[in-house]
């Protein structure tokens, strides 16, 4: 077993589902920040995302609803944090 795991690339179920997660959350993110960069005022709006402390930035993320994937009614807090992630990126660039 022990070669298995750790030579045969055998893995268990719940690392193989924490993959999957991470892959549906980094995809979820991907999406948020696009939706973001796709509103008609992207530039102003990252100029103001820039502008919030990391606190304030929940609530400004909140307010557009980017988070929001297509047919839910509210965000998942880490899609929200991963978004956040992901926009503050695009500020340092």
């Amino acid at each position: 077993m022990f070669i298995g795991f750790n030579l045969g690339g055998w893995s268990t179920t719940r690392t193989t589902r924490d993959v999957a997660q991470n892959a549906v959350m980094e995809s979820y993110a991907a999406i948020c920040v696009a939706q973001f960069m796709q509103e008609p005022t992207a530039d102003e709006k990252l100029k103001a995302f820039s502008a919030l402390s990391a606190s304030q930035r929940y609530g400004y993320m909140e307010k557009g609803g980017w988070d929001k994937m297509p047919g839910q009614e509210t965000a998942d807090a880490g899609v929200s944090r991963a978004c956040i992630s992901g926009i503050a990126m695009l500020v340092k660039n």
